[in-house]
């Protein structure tokens, strides 16, 4: 069973994530800021990944706390629930369509954190003025780049072209979990070796 529960708590924030890679796409997200609530359940629907997240943060003082520690709690998920990504696929990669918006995003589940993001907004921020209010354009970067590195995966992520910001952040978290998705399936053929020519990851 790839499943995995972590328990994420500093000063600042208290982070709680329940994931089943093997899901069926059902989510229970409360971080107290609804776009990143929006966000995630994108990431588990299209994922096919069951996820709950849990998040009391310093939400009077800005969102970047929050978004930046969901982000690490939920890349340190996935890296605990696929253990030594044993079968994996590893690589998966999802271009998505979001009215005049098309994102992309590739994933190498290689051990390696590193992440790349092209995207060029429009405003400063996304979101409404209630639950958790607007968050900077500038903490999606960083989302994904906090992201990889728990994850120790690769992601590169870009918007081709787009003009509104809502629509580009959620092709992009479409397309993450698309990719995702692809990355974490098991391949049959490789009969539980690991997806590298190092033998390890």
């Amino acid at each position: 069973m790839r499943q995995s529960e972590v328990k994420r708590e500093t000063r600042e924030t208290r982070i709680e994530v329940v994931l089943n890679v093997d899901g069926r796409g059902f989510y229970e997200i409360a971080t107290g800021l609804g776009f990143l609530d929006h966000m995630l359940g994108h990431i588990a629907a299209h994922g096919l990944f069951d996820l709950t997240v849990r998040a009391e943060g310093d939400l009077e003082v800005d969102a970047h706390h929050t978004v930046e520690d969901v982000a690490l709690a939920l890349g340190t998920a996935f890296d605990q629930a696929l253990g030594e990504r044993r079968g994996l696929v590893r690589m998966g990669s999802a271009y998505v369509p979001m009215d005049e918006t098309l994102g992309f995003v590739a994933v190498d589940l290689s051990g390696r954190p590193y992440a790349v993001v092209d995207v060029v907004w429009t405003g400063e921020t996304v979101g409404g003025l209630r639950n958790g209010g607007a968050i900077p354009v500038t903490l999606w970067a960083h989302f994904l780049e906090s992201l990889a590195v728990t994850a120790r995966a690769n992601i590169h992520a870009r918007v081709l072209y787009g003009r509104d910001d809502h629509h580009k952040a959620e092709a992009l978290f479409k397309a993450l979990g698309r990719a995702l998705d692809a990355a974490t399936r098991i391949e049959p053929r490789r009969q539980d070796a690991v997806p590298s020519t190092k033998g390890v990851l």
